[in-house]
Formats: C-alpha cells, sequence, structure tokens
C-alpha cells in the first residue's frame, strides 16, 4: 500500500521511459519510496541483521570472490541476505504489492495482472563494509524456470549505492541478446576471457541510486556487482514479478511456493 506522504496517484510511464526499458533492459525511477517508508524498512533490517533473524544466506555460502572461505573463517558470520522478505514484516509486504510501484510493472510486463514470485529475490540484499563479494556477470533466469522469460525485477534502493560501495552493473540491451553456452561458465557466468565477451561487457553502465530510488530491470539482463569499499553496510529490497501469460513451471524451484497477485 502507498503510505500517506506518498502520492496515490498510480506513476504511468511516458512513451520514452518505455522504449528505454525495452531497448535497454532496465530503467531507474526516482523516489519513488519516502523517507517514512526507506527508515522503517532500514531500521528492521538493522534488526534482524543484528539478531540474525532466520532465514538468512551468508556470504561463505555463496563463495564468490571475496566471500570468507566457510562460515567457519574470519568474516564467515557475515549475511548476504535477509531471505523471505515479504514475511518478515508488513512494511515489505506492504512495498512488495505498493500499488505505484506494481503500477509500473504491469506497464513494463504489459500486463493488467501482476504477480510477486515469493522464490526468487524476495529479500534484502545486504553488502557489507568488510568480507561483501563480488558477483560476475550474469542473467537471473539461469537458474529460473518460467513459461516465458519475462520477468521484472525491482530493486529498491535503502541507501546510496555508487561505484565504491558495489553498485549494479548492466550490459544495455544484453536482455534480447543470444548468448551461446560457449561463452559462460560452468554457473552459467560470463567468461570474461573471451574477446566477445570483454566488447560487451565494456558497454557496462553503473546503476547509481539515492534511497527511494528504484532499480527496474529485466530478468535477462547481464548484471554484476562489486565489493562494498565504503564505510557503511548497503542494502536493497529486491522483489520479482510476471504477469499473465506466464507461470512458473510445475514442479521446479521457481513453483515451490505459490506466487501472490499484487495487482
Amino acid at each position: 500500500m502507498t503510505t500517506p506522504s506518498e502520492t496515490a496517484l498510480q506513476p504511468r510511464l511516458t512513451p520514452a521511459q518505455n522504449e528505454v526499458f525495452a531497448r535497454d533492459g532496465f530503467l531507474v525511477m526516482r523516489q519513488l519510496a519516502n523517507a517514512e517508508r526507506i527508515a522503517a524498512m532500514r531500521s528492521i533490517a538493522l534488526d534482524h541483521l543484528e539478531r540474525a533473524v532466520e532465514p538468512l544466506e551468508y556470504e561463505a555460502d555463496v563463495a564468490y570472490p571475496g566471500a570468507p572461505a566457510s562460515r567457519m573463517a574470519e568474516g564467515g558470520d557475515t549475511v548476504r541476505r535477509l531471505l523471505d522478505a515479504f514475511d518478515r514484516d508488513h512494511w515489505f509486504a506492504d512495498w512488495a504489492a505498493d500499488d505505484r510501484l506494481t503500477a509500473i510493472v504491469a506497464q513494463l510486463l504489459d500486463s493488467t495482472t501482476v504477480w510477486l514470485t515469493p522464490n526468487h529475490h524476495n529479500c534484502v540484499m545486504t553488502k557489507a563494509p568488510a568480507y561483501s563479494s563480488a558477483t560476475a556477470w550474469h542473467r537471473d533466469l539461469r537458474y529460473w524456470s518460467f513459461a516465458q522469460p519475462h520477468l521484472v525485477n525491482a530493486w529498491l534502493a535503502l541507501g546510496d549505492e555508487t561505484p565504491e560501495n558495489g553498485c549494479m552493473r548492466l550490459l544495455p540491451g544484453s536482455h534480447r541478446m543470444e548468448i551461446g553456452a560457449d561463452r559462460l561458465d560452468d554457473a552459467q557466468f560470463l567468461r570474461e576471457d573471451l574477446p566477445a565477451n570483454a566488447e560487451l561487457i565494456a558497454t557496462a553502465e553503473y546503476a547509481e541510486l539515492a534511497p527511494g530510488d528504484v532499480l527496474f530491470f529485466h530478468a535477462g539482463l547481464f548484471h554484476a556487482a562489486g565489493a562494498n569499499a565504503g564505510p557503511e553496510r548497503k542494502m536493497a529490497v529486491v522483489t520479482s514479478y510476471f504477469g499473465r501469460d506466464n507461470a512458473p513451471v510445475a514442479g521446479t524451484r521457481s513453483a515451490r511456493r505459490p506466487a501472490i497477485q499484487v495487482r
């Protein structure tokens, strides 16, 4: 729901904004969430991090570059994600179903109905100043199973996101590209040693955000992020959506829990 201090008017994307998303695979909307909402979600997230409220994903679990070698190693208790954000507190559930947010998602999906998938993202993504890892170039769809490869992610910044603290990097238009398996490693990350991939990676753009800004990006867009070299923890709420004529494939992780209609 929209908080009292946020306008009740639902945003209408311009033709130019729709064209940017179709072409580049991402779009930034500034100040979509107000200071009250950001402060509440930051406070809850920091409290859950302090108390290690499950379910959690640790940096050591993913073993990305820069992560501690194990849970028992120095920094092994560094949390990467607060999972199941929708069920953690009403502030997160209200944001996931926010009228203004879902109005934009509906337009990007060209769908009158919108479902939230609780099985992917649905988290508070965090990066600590120490022991945070870098994430290589990948598409979220690599491990997702849906009838159609058309999903939109919404990345809400709970603080400043800059190159220094590991903000998102995006490869414009890569959601429309056919990338052969020979250009990917075993974990389906782009192989950075290949000239063809190096040329693509050279087109990368940073998504610098302020608190309350939302980065919308296609789940088939290649993206990456660096480690946090700044002085403070970086946090973002990440949710994923699909529209009509799409559904998770039965029996897969994408269908583990039923989708939630939010529009």
